[in-house]
């Protein structure tokens, strides 16, 4: 396909909305709510790592950077589902497609990066702790992270590139939400194994690479903390790794259910609920599991609560 003027101003059209006025309010709303949840929770998360000066280790720096690195996930489609819900015509430009794609795979890959960070971190803090301060230096914690979102968004690029490289057919129907890869790729009209096996590929480097990594961290760790011989012992250490390992479940089962199987199988009224729950369901339940399990981020988003009421109350305090 050329990409000419002519391609790039090609629109494709979402045919996954609602068509009845009620419920095109009802979603809005509901989007609306659930995405102010999750900037909200984020923030608070970021806003408390950054004050709180008990939470300035690497632990905490890596969750202050998942919570950024989600704000921006989400806000690359959410606003322009909000917008679409409300317009008679929902329709993206070819080149506007790509361009959703690659910020929006790449911040998934990014988070799924992030996650395996997390992990590592947690292996060194329980089975090297003499170590620790000198193996998770500040400068290497930014390099991981910076490593991520770069390699996150490479990968998504030259994957993005390669999709948008193939024939697609005349039907400009996507049925879904956004632009993500299985339903763009049910619009290419050159269906070949070799297609398929190189999405396929990419997909295997984002997630179930990670997803490896972080099995053989816990695995480790696992085995460190049984040979911990009081039971206070192993349920701190236990508990330090628990809402990790919740976060990870949740993201890459969902991850791995739409993007680490045949085009084939691509079912549009599941895949459109499933891409719900990983755009906006994990991102809200992040920051609910971090906190509600953590004590000490319960406590520091407490106070900044606290602290704001007070301000508005007395303002010259």
């Amino acid at each position: 396909m050329s990409w000419g003027n002519h391609s790039l101003l090609m629109e494709f059209v979402f045919l996954g909305y609602p068509s009845h006025p009620d419920l095109q309010i009802l979603a809005f709303l509901g989007v609306s709510l659930v995405y102010t949840l999750v900037i909200t929770g984020n923030i608070l998360i970021v806003v408390a790592i950054q004050t709180e000066v008990r939470l300035h280790t690497p632990m905490y720096y890596f969750l202050g950077c998942l919570s950024r690195v989600e704000v921006c996930y989400t806000t690359v489609v959410v606003p322009h589902i909000l917008a679409n819900i409300l317009q008679t015509e929902k329709t993206i430009t070819l080149l506007g497609c790509a361009i959703q794609m690659i910020f929006f795979i790449g911040l998934g890959s990014a988070d799924c990066f992030l996650l395996a960070v997390m992990a590592y971190d947690r292996y060194v803090a329980i089975c090297h702790p003499l170590q620790y301060p000198l193996i998770m230096t500040s400068t290497l914690c930014v390099r991981l992270v910076v490593a991520s979102v770069v390699v996150g968004l490479f990968l998504s690029a030259q994957l993005v590139a390669f999709i948008f490289s193939l024939p697609f057919c005349r039907a400009r129907g996507i049925q879904h939400y956004f632009c993500d890869i299985p339903p763009v790729m049910h619009l290419v009209c050159a269906k070949s194994h070799i297609h398929e096996h190189s999405v396929l590929a990419a997909a295997t480097m984002a997630i179930a690479v990670p997803f490896i990594f972080i099995a053989t961290s816990y695995a480790f760790i696992v085995s460190a903390v049984l040979k911990i011989h009081s039971a206070a012992g192993r349920h701190r250490a236990f508990s330090t790794c628990s809402s990790h390992l919740m976060v990870v479940l949740l993201q890459y089962g969902c991850c791995a259910f739409m993007y680490l199987r045949p085009n084939s199988s691509y079912d549009p009224k599941h895949d459109k609920f499933i891409s719900l729950v990983y755009t906006l369901g994990t991102p809200l339940l992040n920051p609910l599991i971090y906190t509600l399990r953590n004590n000490e981020m319960k406590g520091a988003i407490g106070r900044i609560l606290i602290r704001n009421f007070l301000l508005q109350k007395n303002p010259s305090v």
